[in-house]
């Protein structure tokens, strides 16, 4: 079972329902640790005190906030906590809008929302009359120590809760570019390309193929065999832009008669 990784309630006017929050994805990427390159021992990062002259371990650790130059102010969890409120706490609904109403942008992580056991009932009717209407709700919440803005999202047979960031700390694009006049004609062959890739997004059809080459060749390693240089799979560079849109337009339907071929047989 995947751990919770917040414990609250959604909070819409007076109805109260309390759920947990489960992270939507797992992290299968190959790490690696750090070694001593003559040793070939493992690095270890130590927290150390300079003045104590010892290594502390985290029961020796206190949050502090430098309010002025090597001056701090220590701040307990127990303290932090009591600074909460019963609103903070909860996932308080605060408007109702359309997804479309919130950039893509502000999106940071997602989360299932999933109603503790009792308050079934009231979670289903929130998710069913957000769907009714095809509406989101925004929300806040305190996770850790900062107000956390959200999006509440309805799905089939459950709500996806989205963190989302504040305005402040979107970032504007970092420079001008210019934006060249397009004819009509190079519309229009674009067009055909992208109806000749178009189809069902399939996620269950893509995979880490990085990943998969990087955990062969670390097989290998282990087995004391050779790397081998992957083969180049790029394709030819074409300096005009419309050649480059009609090659492409020719081989993706090339390669969707091939697609079409293998199904039927």
């Amino acid at each position: 079972m995947m751990a919770i990784a917040h414990k609250g309630a959604i909070s819409f006017g007076l109805v109260h329902i309390p759920i947990a929050l489960y992270k939507t994805t797992q992290d299968n990427d190959i790490s690696f640790n750090q070694l001593c390159k003559k040793s070939k021992q493992r690095v270890r990062y130590k927290k150390f005190c300079g003045n104590c002259e010892k290594e502390l371990k985290a029961e020796d650790i206190v949050k502090g906030y430098q309010y002025e130059k090597d001056k701090y102010v220590i701040m307990t969890q127990a303290e932090l906590d009591a600074l909460k409120t019963e609103k903070d706490r909860s996932i308080h609904i605060l408007q109702f809008c359309d997804l479309s109403d919130i950039d893509d942008i502000y999106y940071e992580k997602n989360y299932y929302a999933i109603p503790d056991s009792g308050s079934e009932k009231a979670y289903e009717l929130l998710r069913l009359a957000m769907m009714q209407s095809s509406k989101v709700a925004v929300a806040k919440t305190v996770l850790g120590t900062k107000e956390t803005l959200l999006a509440l999202c309805p799905k089939e047979d459950h709500i996806l809760i989205k963190t989302l960031f504040y305005h402040d700390e979107i970032a504007a694009i970092p420079k001008a570019f210019a934006h060249p006049k397009i004819s009509a004609q190079e519309t229009k062959i674009a067009l055909q390309l992208m109806k000749a890739m178009d189809a069902p997004f399939e996620p269950s059809q893509y995979e880490d193929e990085y990943q998969q080459r990087l955990m062969d060749a670390l097989q290998k390693k282990i087995q004391g065999q050779e790397i081998v240089k992957a083969e180049a799979t790029e394709a030819d560079s074409i300096a005009d832009l419309m050649d480059a849109l009609k090659q492409s337009v020719v081989m993706q339907k090339k390669s969707g008669s091939m697609r079409k071929k293998a199904i039927r047989h």
